[in-house]
């Protein structure tokens, strides 16, 4: 499964990025996540659909208590598209 994810919020200068790449290796994903001129930060993830699900509900509780998560746009498809290479920040 691989997801195509917008986070809006409190997501830039609190550490998001980071946060969210040790999540996505603690569920063995792969993709990338990277901050956007607009304040919001974007991430591709690709895995098992049960951790790509597991990732999203704990993208959506923020990480720590800096971060604030207002919104997600989520665009699922059931087939991964592109070949990561481990987790990155961009």
């Amino acid at each position: 499964m691989q997801a195509h994810i917008i986070v809006s919020g409190r997501v830039q200068g609190v550490g998001f990025r980071y946060a969210a790449r040790q999540a996505a290796l603690e569920h063995n994903l792969v993709g990338w996540v990277q901050n956007k001129a607009d304040g919001t930060v974007e991430l591709e993830i690709a895995g098992k659909e049960t951790d790509v699900n597991r990732f999203l509900a704990k993208l959506k509780s923020g990480f720590n208590r800096f971060i604030r998560v207002d919104d997600l746009q989520v665009e699922t498809s059931q087939s991964a598209t592109n070949d990561f290479d481990g987790f990155t920040i961009r």
